[in-house]
């Protein structure tokens, strides 16, 4: 996937003037919140077992060394074989050479983020190897030539219209209205994908180092047939998800499904622990793990963002935070977007290329609300902001004319008196706004807000209210 992170304010003015778009991720917030809260609700003690998480998150990476030998171990010891890749062109290559080794002409995909990272379709494609996205949001932004718009919902940018006239384009089927004949469709369209294929490939949602065993979550069937079917299964798993035991685990399986699709349950949950064994039916002959760094140790090593790798992708933070659900995830410019995206990206990828992306934000924190790790992201990106204007390695600092603006700004507030004689002169230049129409068109730098929002008119101050109020 090409990287368009220096696009964002472009990409998202774009999306703003998107009717569809935004209809989506108007129907996008009001239902997946509404399923969040509820599945959240029939829990006893949800903080105590978001606590769990981040403790069980933070105690792994503070010890990830150990963790990751032991799934090194564990895996082999099952018959299955370990790869480590520093980089994401390393990864691509590790794979590539077991797929032309082995002869592989077609793959079945599940829906893999970090495969998206590291452009894994574009480079087997290149190789001549017949790539099929089985997740269904995945097989549709596949045949539009799109990138993932969310973590979970990769396609939720598309209108049941849209997705109607690609499967028309691309596969020939006759119109369709109704979705779950859409669902039918596809279904059919995969089913021989699924039994030709020579290789599975899929990602890894929690990797237990005590038992060298990949867990996978889902709710269409696709990665169950992806594993099972081909002979040869290939995992990639960024080094941040393995977990310590199968005691963990029980604390993910009751947050992930409820944080990233409002279930209590996945429908499907895989616990695979190498390949199939002999007097076994089901299960790939051969199961490679590819255990990927891309950046990560370096995250790691730095204790103001290292909290950032506890994430385990279930996109609640996008489905709470207000300004993905007015720009979407093409606006991000890269893999991961919403708040997670804003502090990931600018770790992973060209970090001055990337550098608006800690701004996409109002701070409001519900974010770190609803995430189920508890990860701190507004701090994050608090933290991030700062390395951006006082560190040369990450980006321009500020000019002095920022810096000026900045310590006026902070003066003012601090000082009672100025405060509020800039706030009585503020009231007075509003009014030939306000009698040209309202406040939609103030003054550059200003008008970059009010554009797109509305602007309430500045009232007078509580203590000048107050002292009104006092003297009656």
């Amino acid at each position: 996937m090409d990287i368009k992170t220096d696009q964002f304010q472009e990409l998202s003015k774009k999306a703003l003037t998107d009717g569809h778009l935004q209809q989506a991720l108007q129907n996008l917030g009001a239902h997946i919140q509404a399923m969040r809260n509820s599945a959240f609700s029939l829990l006893d003690n949800p903080e105590n077992l978001r606590e769990q998480a981040h403790n069980i998150k933070r105690e792994t990476l503070d010890r990830l060394d150990e963790y990751l030998e032991h799934l090194e171990k564990n895996v082999m010891r099952s018959g299955g074989q370990v790869h480590w890749a520093r980089n994401a062109s390393e990864a691509r290559r590790l794979i590539e050479t077991i797929a032309l080794d082995k002869g592989v002409k077609t793959v079945v995909k599940g829906k893999s983020m970090v495969t998206e990272e590291i452009a894994l379709n574009k480079g087997l494609i290149a190789h001549g190897i017949e790539v099929s996205e089985t997740d269904l949001g995945e097989f549709i932004i596949q045949l539009a030539g799109e990138p993932p718009s969310h973590l979970i919902g990769p396609a939720l940018h598309k209108t049941k219209e849209q997705i109607a006239e690609l499967f028309s384009e691309k596969l020939g089927a006759k119109p369709m209205k109704d979705p779950q004949e859409m669902t039918t469709f596809a279904r059919k369209a995969l089913r021989q994908r699924f039994l030709e294929a020579d290789m599975g490939i899929t990602g890894v949602n929690f990797a237990v180092a005590e038992t060298g065993s990949i867990v996978l979550f889902e709710n269409e069937g696709n990665i169950r047939l992806s594993t099972t079917l081909p002979k040869i299964h290939v995992a990639v798993m960024g080094i941040e998800k393995v977990i310590p035991s199968l005691d963990n685990l029980d604390v993910f399986l009751k947050l992930l499904p409820r944080s990233a699709t409002g279930q209590k349950l996945s429908s499907y949950i895989s616990i695979i622990t190498g390949p199939k064994r002999d007097g076994e039916r089901d299960g790939a002959e051969e199961f490679h793990l590819v255990i990927l760094d891309n950046g990560r140790s370096k995250i790691l090593a730095d204790e103001d963002l290292k909290e950032t790798l506890c994430c385990i992708r279930c996109g609640a933070c996008l489905d709470f935070c207000p300004v993905y659900l007015k720009i979407g995830g093409h606006s991000y410019g890269w893999v991961y977007s919403g708040p997670i995206g804003s502090i990931l990206t600018p770790q992973l990828t060209n970090r001055k290329q990337a550098h608006q992306l800690p701004y996409a934000s109002t701070l409001c924190g519900v974010c770190a609300e609803v995430c189920p790790v508890k990860i701190n992201i507004p701090r994050i990106l608090i933290a991030l902001r700062q390395r951006y204007v006082e560190d040369s390695e990450w980006g321009k600092p500020n000019s002095v004319l920022e810096k000026g603006a900045v310590a006026l700004y902070a003066c003012t507030m601090r000082n009672r008196w100025l405060y509020e004689k800039v706030s009585r002169m503020a009231r007075i230049v509003q009014i030939p706004f306000i009698k040209r129409g309202g406040l939609r068109n103030l003054p550059p730098p200003l008008n970059r807000w009010s554009r797109h929002h509305e602007v309430a008119p500045l009232e007078k101050t509580f203590r000048d209210q107050w002292r009104r109020f006092s003297k009656k």
